[in-house]
């Protein structure tokens, strides 16, 4: 089974690393229990979206790319062999069509 909060968990992790941030620096700048935010890490926890915002503010990085990041392990787990870059032209089209000019 998938555990979605562990790939999140995961994803922080690699982003705080490559950061060259310890736990307890993100813990503090997010506002954040630093035990609470290792659970988070170690994919014990669920992390609320406040608090994902937080710590992707602390860490510097969209939220947005923190979970395109989740969005594509996820995607490599559950054996896709691709997934969409961009949004499919006929999306594109659809919304192109409705905006007002």
């Amino acid at each position: 089974m998938i555990l979605v909060r562990q790939e999140i968990g995961d994803v922080l992790r690699d982003f705080r690393l490559q950061k060259g941030r310890t736990l307890r620096q993100v813990a503090s700048r997010a506002s954040v229990a630093l035990g609470y935010l290792s659970e988070v890490e170690r994919g014990q926890k669920e992390a609320s979206s406040e608090i994902l915002a937080s710590v992707a503010e602390a860490l510097e990085t969209p939220i947005s790319v923190i979970m395109r990041e989740v969005g594509d392990r996820l995607a490599v787990i559950e054996g896709l062999d691709r997934f969409p870059d961009t949004v499919p032209d006929e999306l594109v089209a659809t919304y192109d069509g409705m905006m007002v000019r």
